[in-house]
């Protein structure tokens, strides 16, 4: 059967990533894609596979959100929500209730529930405290919408290879940093299997950095 999966902020280093391995795995063969970019010249050079489709539109609208969700099975929105009010979050909420579409992943950041630990959790919340209130209410919109969603908290990034371990709402943040393909790759794992970490919020991080201090690049 297949599988229509809408990328949301598709010019993204993860999100394409993951169309990457969408487009070239024999797996995930039927899997549709449309990428959502606010201009298509930004996915060029993927419109020419027959499983891509491109719409140009902005989260800021909730008509373009809304439009680019019909006949999707899946969302992934790969920008985190620091948008005024949570305006991002609402019209994503909005659009899939009005499409149909039950299955979202959204990103977010590590630290919204103050669950980092040690020197590294301090200082965390001192480089970006001021994004965690939209970035904790985009999980807990989420998590009250009835929608099936995973929110992936994600550590300071870098380019290694996939190595991670994924830790629950109530856990402690195992890690500092991960690499752009170990979370492209749990985004994967749900896309195969829209069971996989439903209804929750997880982090995501190298346990090789836990510990550590400061992000590891």
């Amino acid at each position: 059967m297949t599988k229509n999966v809408l990328i949301m902020a598709a010019n993204g280093q993860i999100s394409r990533l993951v169309v990457a391995r969408l487009l070239s795995e024999p797996e995930f063969s039927d899997v549709v894609l449309t990428l959502f970019v606010r201009q298509a010249a930004q996915v060029a050079d993927l419109q020419a596979d027959a499983r891509v489709s491109v719409f140009e539109g902005s989260l800021d609208n909730s008509s373009d959100v809304t439009a680019a969700m019909a006949g999707q099975n899946m969302a992934f929105v790969g920008v985190v929500d620091h948008s005024k009010d949570n305006l991002h979050t609402k019209n994503v909420i909005a659009g899939m209730k009005q499409a149909g579409v039950q299955r979202v992943i959204y990103a977010n950041v590590l630290g919204i529930y103050d669950e980092v630990p040690g020197e590294f959790g301090t200082w965390n919340r001192a480089t970006i405290g001021s994004g965690l209130p939209t970035a904790e209410k985009s999980d807990r919109l989420l998590a009250e919408s009835g929608l099936d969603y995973t929110t992936l908290r994600i550590p300071w990034l870098n380019n290694r290879e996939v190595e991670y371990v994924i830790t629950h709402k109530d856990e402690p943040y195992v890690g500092v940093s991960g690499s752009r393909k170990s979370i492209a790759d749990v985004i994967v794992r749900v896309i195969a299997d829209f069971d996989f970490l439903k209804n929750d919020s997880v982090g995501i991080a190298d346990p090789e950095t836990d510990g550590e201090t400061r992000p590891v690049y």
